[in-house]
């Protein structure tokens, strides 16, 4: 149940929420009154390019150093490989809880408290809040600069933004260039050559492998389109126009490499949830698409995205940046038909059912299967084979502290989420909905506390290496 809350406690909260969605456009002058809150963004920039981008490159470094100090405080960012685990082509899988604890309290004795003693106590760890864009305020999508680097020396296309830098070490980030592999052809394996599919080398790769639509709709998902910060007009956050970006810049090789962007659904901006870019592999099986919009088939979705979510869920933007407007009988259709080939990566220890292998796990990941179907809860909403219920889930975390604001997101509820599929999630790094959960490990914690399972330290590492297995 939630906790009560005083009238008094939810006027603070969106007296708060209210006042940050009152940001003076950047094109005010000083000494105008901060323009009432509005679902749409302005239309018409009066101030010139260059003064922008000299401004925003400004206050670049400070705004950096806040997330980065946010970061520092809320986890332990180092570079700590598991020796026994690593992801399909090698990376390493990052080992250990690094979401810190309140001082003086360890967490197995905050697994023990109420959840309205932790909220009253603010013991709540950092890394469990919902985790603010680089620049809130500010959103867009942000990208992972080995991607940058990438797309520049193959397309000499550039997608160096000069307000932001992305903030995630690499080392939390999935395995890049990603390893493809397909549905229609699982006995080719991995179909990448271990290399990051582009408009550049995508016939040369795939020609012969997929039909004349799937290629074709391949061609479209690498196809760079304008987008709210990459785009021709003196709006944007590139240095030079831009041709856009394209979906496949964020689900690099069909599965993600950490790039970041705000929902586009909610208002106003201090409410916006940040995204971690969720892998397409296994998509289909899926049956939502979204974490919260709960679109119901790819194609809704693969249209949406390109005439809203592109440009932060505003069409009147959209129109004035260059919307493409996908033709759904073929272009939209052909861009899901090659999506909807995306397989998981190889589990050798499941059976055809989805669960382990008696003959091939070990003691550790079968103690861990028994926990992930009983004890901890897990099965409840992710089911074998694929690991989820196709359904959407409130955790109401919000149960746990009081409604802050963390460097320009108002820290308040999630609402309700879709179940993400728990097959090769060792290879998705960062986990929930927006990247606040840097490990498995972390991943445990978090819904050990959320779920109230109260699990062993020992019970905890089980769970962890049976969800490797997946």
């Amino acid at each position: 149940m939630n906790a009560p809350r005083t009238m008094a406690g939810i006027a603070v909260a969106v007296a708060i929420a209210v006042t940050s969605a009152c940001v003076v456009p950047k094109n005010s002058e000083p000494d105008k009154p901060a323009a009432t809150p509005s679902s749409y963004m302005p239309v018409v920039i009066t101030e010139d390019f260059a003064v922008t981008m000299a401004r925003m490159k400004a206050a670049r470094a400070a705004i950096m150093q806040r997330q980065m100090a946010l970061l520092a405080q809320r986890y332990d960012l180092s570079n700590r490989p598991a020796r026994d685990s690593t992801m399909f082509r090698g990376k390493p899988v990052q080992e250990a809880v690094r979401v810190r604890l309140p001082r003086g309290i360890s967490w197995e004795q905050l697994a023990a408290m109420r959840p309205e003693e932790i909220r009253d106590k603010n013991l709540f760890p950092g890394g469990f809040l919902p985790l603010p864009h680089p620049n809130h305020a500010e959103g867009g999508m942000l990208f992972p600069q080995f991607e940058i680097d990438q797309i520049k020396r193959q397309e000499m296309r550039d997608l160096t933004r000069f307000d932001l830098d992305f903030d995630l070490p690499d080392h939390f980030l999935p395995e890049f260039p990603a390893p493809i592999f397909l549905t229609t052809r699982p006995d080719l394996g991995d179909v990448s050559k271990g290399k990051l599919l582009t408009i550049d080398n995508f016939f040369a790769l795939f020609n012969g492998l997929l039909n004349p639509k799937q290629l074709e709709g391949l061609r479209l998902l690498l196809t760079p389109f304008p987008q709210q910060q990459f785009n021709q007009t003196e709006d944007r956050r590139s240095e030079r126009p831009s041709r856009g970006v394209a979906c496949f810049d964020c689900h690099a090789n069909g599965h993600s490499n950490g790039a970041t962007h705000l929902v586009g659904d909610i208002r106003p901006q201090p409410f916006r949830h940040r995204i971690d870019t969720p892998t397409l592999r296994g998509l289909h099986v899926q049956r939502l698409f979204g974490s919260q919009r709960a679109l119901k088939t790819v194609e809704d979705f693969t249209e949406f995205e390109q005439r809203g979510a592109y440009f932060d869920g505003d069409p009147v933007i959209a129109t004035k940046k260059g919307v493409n407007v996908l033709e759904r009988g073929s272009q939209v259709h052909f861009m899901a038909e090659f999506q909807e080939i995306l397989d998981f990566p190889p589990a050798p220890k499941l059976a055809i059912n989805g669960r382990l292998d008696p003959a091939k796990a070990s003691d550790t990941e079968l103690r861990g299967q028994a926990l992930f179907h009983g004890k901890a809860q897990c099965a409840t909403c992710h089911a074998p084979p694929y690991y989820s219920d196709n359904l959407m889930h409130n955790l109401k975390t919000e149960r746990f502290f009081k409604p802050r604001m963390i460097n320009g997101r108002m820290a308040a509820s999630d609402g309700p989420i879709k179940t993400f599929q728990l097959r090769g999630i060792k290879e998705s790094p960062p986990y929930l909905h927006d990247g606040r959960l840097l490990t498995l490990e972390d991943t445990v914690e978090f819904f050990n506390l959320i779920l109230e399972t109260k699990l062993s330290s020992n019970e905890k590492a089980d769970l962890v290496a049976f969800l490797r297995t997946l």
